[in-house]
């Protein structure tokens, strides 16, 4: 699990306003990936061991104004990967969903003013009542033939933010936003199939996906690992040979290519393999599917976060709109940059 922090230092009181934890496993950039906040895994040790790491960095790098880090929490143990004395993409998203001018207040201290003069405390500010989710946008949704693989670099042109008390609705709001849920099965229509290919090391969600897809009204269609695993968990599938198969054609099964172009996938979830071999067929894959302008997801808590907001009750809470300003209330004790200064 990876963890962003975004704080604001004055070389000596460190403001955290909260934690990010990503929606997918690390290795994913904090611009790509699915961000909650509060965390809703991190355990409360942990979390204040990466805000005490966080403070102790800050000060001994004498930051004065914003600064990013990222952290990786294992069973193990938690990890920093790196620091960045500078803003970060994810600064607007926490200083939306909290109410702390992070930028107004780094501009202030760089001219010399403290945290305390502003009128705001050390440490990690209480997490709110409210469930932040930050999606990103990316041009797949737009552009047809861009691969839309997850990997270490920076590919999103924009985020979305979904606010609800309930967090199934707040990451379907997000989720809806970015284009990232796949349609609904229509009344009186066919219903729509979702191609799996998953690799071994995802296959223990594989029930969830199954379950949140077939629940949705879609069918299930996978490659043979994937048909296997999904059949272990009580799901069945339609039969997918992966490229260059041909062993399985005397049992059936429409190739992957052609079942793509066929018209009935409306969604494919597809997580390589790390091997070169696997990798060349998965990229093959993404591509033919934004080709036909399908839905195309890369990672596996993704894919079961997307299946999951086609819940009928989740989809029904989604009118629940408010402005920013009702969703998120102003912290007790708290000044308003300005209004510190004036006073």
């Amino acid at each position: 699990m990876e963890v962003d922090v975004d704080a604001v230092s004055d070389g000596d009181a460190v403001l955290i306003p909260g934690l990010l934890e990503h929606i997918e496993r690390a290795g994913v950039h904090s611009g790509d990936s699915i961000g909650v906040f509060p965390p809703r895994t991190v355990s409360e040790g942990d979390q204040d061991l990466i805000v005490t790491t966080m403070a102790r960095v800050a000060r001994a790098l004498g930051v004065r104004g914003l600064v990013n880090a990222q952290f990786i929490v294992r069973d193990d143990g938690v990890y920093l990967i790196e620091v960045n004395p500078r803003a970060s993409r994810t600064v607007p998203f926490m200083s939306k969903v909290t109410g702390v001018p992070m930028v107004e207040l780094a501009v202030r201290i760089a001219l010399g003013a403290t945290l305390a003069e502003l009128g705001w405390d050390d440490g990690l500010l209480p997490a709110p009542a409210l469930v932040a989710v930050k999606a990103p946008a990316f041009s797949t949704a737009k552009l047809r033939g861009v691969d839309p693989s997850l990997g270490p670099g920076m590919q999103s042109t924009g985020e979305v933010i979904g606010l609800h008390e309930d967090p199934r609705v707040a990451l379907a709001k997000a989720l809806l936003g970015a284009s990232l849920v796949p349609p609904r099965a229509a009344t009186g229509e066919a219903p729509p199939t979702a191609l799996l290919s998953i690799a071994d090391r995802d296959k223990e969600l594989l029930p969830r996906l199954g379950l949140a897809l077939s629940r949705a009204g879609y069918r299930l269609a996978a490659t043979p690992g994937t048909r296997r695993a999904l059949a272990a968990g009580g799901f069945a599938a339609e039969p997918v040979l992966k490229l260059g198969e041909q062993a399985d054609r005397a049992a059936g099964g429409a190739a992957i290519l052609d079942l793509i172009a066929s018209g009935f996938v409306r969604l494919v979830d597809n997580t390589p393999t790390p091997r070169s071999g696997p990798v060349r067929d998965a990229a093959e894959i993404r591509l033919a599917a934004t080709a036909e302008g399908i839905l195309c997801l890369t990672a596996i808590e993704t894919a079961v976060a997307a299946a999951e907001a086609l819940d009928p009750a989740t989809l029904a809470r989604l009118s629940d709109v408010r402005p920013l300003g009702e969703w998120v209330a102003t912290s007790a004790g708290k000044r308003p940059v300005l209004a510190a200064l004036a006073g």
